[in-house]
């Protein structure tokens, strides 16, 4: 069973940023570095360690740091070259592999200008950033979820590093639309070196990524050094 000493205003990424629209796509820039575990809770002696991606980077995507003027990573081949969907509200997310089916909060900044994470006493959900693409619509969109509490364990994306390229993901949206993905790699990243322009930046396609933290967990600082992250296209264009 996990443990923390962490509150339940957790930040994601453990950074501070401000949101801003640049051409239709949300970029998030990384002002200062804060030292609280974003998405990740303090564990026991006894608790299980989250399972960590491949050291290999993801298909198609360069290793961190990252030059903030990179151009979008090219198409794999499984990415949808349509279009993209029209904005609609995500209410689930769904990921067969390491069994996730959760229901998806809606996320924004607090008052201090840091990305919203979902509470800890709530940690089966997982968060959307609403101040970006909805999934499904051309761009990135970005879901966050924690990786254990001290409420509940093991939390939503508790197993996220165990995905590989391949794996399908689901987000069923408030319009009655299934924006489907395929993971085209997972990385890790230190937290002093989070790719912000991969994540939030601009895509000339559907993207998805999922965020929590990885790593193995500093019990001195009580807070996990890294972020895991879920590189995906979309597959299609939506179902009802």
């Amino acid at each position: 069973m996990a443990r923390s000493s962490e509150g339940s205003s957790g930040r994601a990424g453990g950074r501070h940023v401000a949101a801003r629209r640049t051409a239709g796509y949300v970029l998030v820039a990384v002002l200062s570095l804060g030292g609280a575990s974003l998405l990740g809770a303090a564990q026991d002696q006894t608790a299980e360690l989250p399972p960590q991606p491949a050291a290999e980077a993801a298909p198609g995507y360069v290793n961190s740091p990252v030059d903030p003027d990179l151009s979008p990573p090219a198409p794999t081949p499984s990415a949808s070259r349509s279009a993209g969907m029209a904005r609609s509200e995500p209410v689930r997310v769904t990921v067969p592999k390491i069994g996730v089916d959760a229901e998806l909060m809606s996320l924004g900044v607090d008052k201090v200008g840091m990305i919203e994470v979902p509470p800890l006493a709530k940690a089966e959900l997982a968060g959307w950033y609403r101040l970006g693409p909805s999934p499904g619509e051309i761009g990135n969109a970005v879901i966050v979820g924690h990786v254990d509490s001290h409420e509940t364990g093991p939390a939503v994306f508790f197993d996220l590093g165990a995905l590989k390229a391949g794996d399908r993901i689901q987000v069923p949206r408030k319009d009655g639309s299934v924006a489907e993905f395929t993971v085209d790699g997972v990385k890790s990243y230190p937290k002093t070196a989070f790719p912000t322009d991969l994540v939030y930046g601009p895509s000339d396609r559907a993207g998805l990524r999922l965020v929590t933290c990885g790593g193995r967990f500093d019990r001195k600082k009580r807070s996990y050094p890294d972020n895991i992250i879920v590189f995906a296209s979309a597959t299609e264009t939506g179902k009802r």
